[in-house]
């Protein structure tokens, strides 16, 4: 009604899982889905055709320690790294990031923490007028 949106929708589906109890270490590329549930050192990446679509999804015992960059994030678990989202990154109450985060659109919910500085991105691109934020977490009251 007012426009076209362009923003690509977040995989409904997995298409692929790294389950407890498992350790991969090495780069990951992924189109689709990718849920973690065990634990990956090195780089998670979507894949250039699928990146504004492409879902990773952490539970609440993975562990990422690298380089992320996605279309989606959904997050319960821990990365350690930077973190690069296309599109939407949601932080459940147990998530936590220590890098830096650019993201277009974030929503954290309460107990969720990042430990680095927040970089909001504006139609796929850093916005340079905002000033980065300095370490943040959200706590329980």
């Amino acid at each position: 009604m007012f426009g076209k949106k362009t923003e690509a929708k977040p995989q409904g589906r997995i298409d692929s899982l790294i389950s407890t109890g498992t350790v991969l270490e090495g780069c990951i590329r992924f189109s689709g889905g990718l849920r973690i549930d065990g634990q990956v050192i090195g780089r998670v990446i979507a894949l250039d055709a699928a990146a504004s679509s492409a879902t990773l999804m952490l539970s609440d015992q993975a562990r990422i320690e690298g380089e992320v960059q996605v279309g989606h994030l959904v997050m319960s678990g821990t990365i350690v790294g930077p973190v690069s989202v296309k599109q939407s990154i949601e932080m459940q109450a147990r998530a936590r990031i220590v890098g830096d985060v650019e993201y277009a659109s974030i929503e954290m919910h309460q107990g969720a923490v990042i430990e680095g500085r927040l970089v909001h991105r504006q139609g796929g691109v850093v916005d340079s007028a905002e000033p980065l934020v300095e370490p943040i977490s959200v706590v329980d009251a």
